[in-house]
Formats: structure tokens, sequence, C-alpha cells
């Protein structure tokens, strides 16, 4: 079993989209530095959570340069379903394109 967060399983980074993976890898970035600060304060109660922070980046890393590499597929952009026009909405359009056609010849 993998340490580190639940969040940041392989199989659920593949789902992320390359923005979401650097925004990830900052936010461990700088939860790994208040660890650090933490430890070197004596207010660290969890040593085992740097060890996992760590490897959270580590695994962020890999994931972001696999993907360059080709290696590891991108999640293909989500789009947002198209709002079904109406009659009028439609034949408007249609009105217009081939208005646009006959002005092209």
């Amino acid at each position: 079993m993998a340490i580190g967060t639940k969040e940041l399983a392989p199989a659920e980074l593949d789902t992320f989209e390359d923005q979401r993976l650097v925004e990830e890898l900052r936010k461990a970035k700088e939860e790994l530095f208040n660890l650090r600060f933490q430890s070197a304060t004596g207010q660290l109660e969890s040593h085992g959570r740097i060890r996992a922070v760590k490897r959270d980046i580590a695994r962020l890393y890999t994931v972001i340069r696999e993907r360059e590499l080709g290696i590891r597929a991108t999640p293909a952009p989500v789009e947002a379903p198209a709002k079904k026009a109406t009659k009028s909405k439609a034949k408007k359009t249609e009105d217009t394109s081939a208005d646009a056609e006959g002005k092209a010849e």
C-alpha cells in the first residue's frame, strides 16, 4: 500500500488535466515547506507526513513527465453539453448561413 494522500492515487491522477496537476504540485510543495518549518521549530507531530508529501510530489512529477513523453495519455477535455436550440433559433441560424453562402458566391 502506497503512503500518501488518498486523493493523489495514480489512477486518480490520470483523470486530472495538466493545469490541475501543476496546481496539485504547487500545493504539495507548499505543504512540504510548512512541514519542514514545523519540524525545524519542533512543532511537527507526524514525521511520516513529510515522507508522504515527498512521495506525492514525486508521483506528480512522474505523471507530468510521462505525459510530456507521450507514455501516459492526457485526458480528453470534457465539453459542456450543448443547449438545445428552439425551432425559431435553429431556423434563424439556417437563414443566416444561407445568406452567407449566397453572399460568398
